[in-house]
């Protein structure tokens, strides 16, 4: 019998590139998408091709699940059984938008095949939390190539974390938002699909020059934490700050993982100090993150690109 919870997506509100190099990193679950595993008569198109993406995924865990690896202890046999009956992943989550669709079918594999599973609780402690992030860093690889485990993470706990460092990981309550407020994070959308690890591949060879090496150190990753301090403290004045700051070393830095079409709006949004942009997850497409003191003075210049608020302060 298919238990079938739901798997919310998640936003990567700071820490894009810089959680892979040991700086702070804030995420929260965005329960406006969602997907469940369920089994189907494999009706249609989109059933059909998750269906054999699940079979793919299992033949991943099965040629990877040896006493060298932090895979969990999955019944890979029930898996390949449903997979066989018709199992797919039944989800609204968009695919390739920097949001955790694939973290959300991690969650939900390890939550309905792994055996002696670590429950997602309010109490976890930090040791089954790193666990567990290290677990599902190595199920998600199949997805990304390379992964730190934190989407599938936040799918799976469906609370806030805050990353200090890639070994002091924690969930974390965030500032309640603020129904009537001015302020608003808010997606773009970029109208394509991502494609994770080439993007991760331009960042590693970039981090091979010592100028950008140096701007990573120096100025995104500090400029990367003071945001999330900020945030935290609702303290808004120097979240803006250091946001423009944020904004300003992404775009001078991080050109090629910025749709071209975003490119005028999000120098913009610097320049008129209306709002500021941000990469959501690795960039090159999907949903671009953005900031604003005041949403309806920002409206105006962003109506074309179909806003979609998450947040309000």
């Amino acid at each position: 019998m298919l238990k079938n919870p739901l798997f919310y997506a998640k936003i990567l509100l700071f820490g894009e590139y810089g959680i892979i190099q040991d700086s702070m990193g804030l995420s929260i679950p965005f329960d406006f998408y969602k997907g469940k595993l369920v089994l189907s008569p494999l009706s249609n198109n989109t059933d059909i091709e998750s269906n054999q993406s699940l079979n793919r995924f299992y033949t991943y865990l099965v040629a990877n699940s040896n006493e060298n690896t932090p895979l969990p202890k999955l019944n890979l046999t029930k898996f390949k059984t449903d997979i066989d009956n018709g199992l797919t992943f039944d989800s609204s989550i968009p695919q390739g938008f920097g949001i955790g669709s694939s973290g959300a079918l991690v969650a939900a594999i390890y939550n309905q095949y792994a055996y002696n599973k670590i429950e997602a609780e309010k109490s976890i402690s930090k040791n089954d939390i790193l666990h567990l992030k290290n677990c599902f860093g190595t199920m998600e690889n199949f997805f990304h190539g390379r992964s730190s485990g934190l989407d599938p993470l936040i799918c799976y706990l469906n609370l806030p974390v805050l990353i200090k460092s890639k070994t002091d990981v924690d969930t974390i309550g965030i500032p309640s938002q603020n129904a009537e407020g001015k302020g608003a994070i808010f997606l773009l959308d970029s109208g394509n699909p991502k494609d994770t690890e080439p993007m991760v591949n331009i960042f590693l060879e970039k981090m091979k020059n010592e100028g950008f090496r140096k701007v990573i150190t120096e100025q995104f990753k500090k400029y990367n934490d003071e945001c999330i301090h900020a945030f935290l403290k609702h303290d808004f004045n120097p979240l803006f700050n250091s946001l423009k700051k944020l904004s300003n070393v992404v775009f001078e830095h991080f050109k090629p993982m910025i749709p071209n079409t975003f490119h005028k709006l999000w120098k913009d949004g610097i320049d008129s100090n209306t709002y500021y942009l941000k990469l959501c997850g690795s960039g090159g497409g999907g949903y671009i993150l953005g900031f604003t003191p005041d949403y309806q003075k920002a409206l105006p210049l962003l109506k074309n690109y179909k806003p979609e608020v998450i947040y309000t302060f």
